[in-house]
C-alpha cells in the first residue's frame, strides 16, 4: 500500500523529546518552546511567534486579538480547511466566501474590494499548496478600507512571496504542523505570527488563559492574575522539542520535497502538453515549498476514474476541499460574494497525490506510471 502522506522524521526528535521528557518543565514554554519561537522570530522577522497546540488555535487567538464580534464579516476563500472559517464563526462573525483563482485555486485578489462591507473587519487569505497570494493587492485593499489581514498559511511555511516569508505579510498569520505537513510537532501543533506589535502582548495574556503569567515569570509583575478572555493555547514541551528537531533540518527537508514535487511535474509535462492535464501554476515572484502535488482533469468523472484506477494499485490519493460556501455549516454562518465561478467546478477536478519527506523515486514512478495508463485509457475511450 502507497499511503497518501508519512509524517516527517529527520531523526533528530527522539534526543530532544527525550531531554524535553527529563527535564523539570513540560507543560509548555521551557527551554525548547523558546528555541522554537526564536528560530521563528528570526528566520520570520516578525515581532513575536507563539506555539500553540494546533492551527486551529493560532486562528481563533487572532480572531480574539482583532475583537471579532457578532454581526462582523470576515472575507476569505470558500476553498479552504473547515478552521479557516470557524476560527471567526466561534466569535459570532458571519463568513463571506470569495470566488477563487483557478491558476493557482488561492482567492481571487480582484473581488475582494467588491466582497467588503460596513461590517467588514478582516481578509483571511489563503496560501494554498504553499504557494503565496497576491499579497500587495490584498494589503492595498486592507489599508484602503481600514482592514486586519489574517494569512492562513497553513500549508505555507518556507515558502515567500516576493522575497517574503509567507506568514511575514499580514497583521498576523498562522503556520500548521499537522502530521500532514512538511514539518510536524507530533501529529498536531501550530503556530501564530505576530508582524504588528499592537497585538504582542495581549496574545501572551490570551495564550495563558486570559492571565499575565508570562509578565510574571519575566519579572514584569510581582505576581499573576486574570485580566482578560483567553484559553489554554500553550503546547506541551514534546510538542516543541519533537518540531525543533525538524527544525534543525527545515533546508534539508524542504530540499528534498521540491525535488519530489519536480520529479512528478516533469514526469506529467508530456500530458500536460497533450491537454490531458493541468498541472500547479506558480508565480515567478513566489517560490513554492512542494507541500503537495496535485493534477487537475478534465472533470469530475475523470478524477473519479483515476481515483478507482489508483485504489485498484493499493495508491492512496485524495481530493479536497468540499467547498465550505455550499456546506450545511457554510450556509448557515456565511454567504457567496458575487458568483461561483471556479470554486466548486475547480475543486471537483483537482486531485492530490502521495508526497512525504523521503518519498522515493521508485514511488514516484509507479504513481505516475499508474496515472499516466488511467489517463490514457480514458482518453482512447473518449
Amino acid at each position: 500500500m502507497i499511503p497518501f502522506n508519512k509524517p516527517p522524521y529527520t531523526g533528530n526528535e527522539v534526543q530532544h523529546v527525550l531531554a524535553a521528557m527529563r527535564s523539570e518543565k513540560i507543560s509548555g514554554d521551557g527551554v525548547y518552546g523558546k528555541l522554537c519561537q526564536t528560530w521563528f522570530e528570526k528566520r520570520l522577522g516578525c515581532r513575536k511567534a507563539l506555539l500553540t497546540p494546533s492551527c486551529t488555535h493560532a486562528l481563533e487567538m487572532a480572531a480574539l486579538l482583532i475583537d471579532v464580534k457578532p454581526g462582523d464579516e470576515v472575507i476569505m476563500p470558500s476553498y479552504t480547511f473547515v478552521s479557516t472559517a470557524n476560527a471567526f464563526v466561534l466569535r459570532g462573525a458571519r463568513i463571506v466566501f470569495v470566488d477563487i483563482r483557478p491558476d493557482t485555486m488561492n482567492i481571487d485578489e480582484k473581488l475582494i474590494e467588491a466582497a467588503i462591507t460596513d461590517k467588514t473587519k478582516a481578509i483571511v487569505p489563503v496560501h494554498y499548496a504553499g504557494v503565496a497570494c497576491e499579497m500587495d493587492t490584498i494589503m492595498a485593499i486592507a489599508e484602503r478600507n481600514g482592514l486586519f489581514v489574517i494569512e492562513d498559511a497553513a500549508q505555507g511555511m518556507m515558502s515567500t512571496y516576493k522575497g517574503r516569508q509567507l506568514g511575514s505579510i499580514g497583521h498576523m498569520a498562522a503556520y500548521s504542523f499537522h502530521e500532514t505537513k512538511n514539518y510536524t510537532s507530533g501529529g498536531e501543533g501550530g503556530l501564530l505570527i505576530i508582524n504588528d506589535e499592537q497585538f504582542v502582548k495581549r496574545a501572551e495574556v490570551i495564550r495563558e488563559k486570559g492571565t499575565n503569567r508570562s509578565q510574571f515569570f519575566r519579572g514584569v509583575v510581582d505576581k499573576y492574575t486574570w485580566v482578560d478572555v483567553g484559553s489554554s493555547y500553550l503546547p506541551s514541551e514534546l510538542q516543541s522539542a519533537f518540531l525543533y528537531g525538524q527544525l534543525e533540518k527545515a533546508e534539508e527537508i524542504n530540499i528534498a520535497r521540491l525535488a519530489s514535487w519536480e520529479k512528478y511535474n516533469e514526469a506529467f509535462l508530456a500530458l500536460r502538453d497533450a491537454g490531458l492535464v493541468e498541472l500547479p501554476t506558480i508565480a515567478t515572484d513566489c517560490q513554492h515549498n512542494a507541500h503537495m502535488f496535485y493534477l487537475k482533469f478534465k472533470d469530475l468523472e475523470m478524477r473519479s476514474r483515476v481515483i478507482t484506477a489508483l485504489k485498484e494499485c493499493q495508491i492512496l490519493a485524495v481530493f479536497h476541499y468540499i467547498p465550505l460556501h455550499s456546506s450545511p455549516a457554510g450556509t448557515t454562518f456565511g454567504r457567496f460574494s458575487g458568483k461561483d465561478r471556479y470554486t466548486t467546478s475547480e475543486s471537483e477536478r483537482l486531485l492530490r497525490l502521495p508526497m512525504w519527506f523521503g518519498i522515493e523515486e521508485s514511488t514516484i514512478k509507479k504513481i505516475v506510471s499508474v496515472v499516466s495508463t488511467a489517463i490514457v485509457g480514458i482518453g482512447s475511450l473518449n
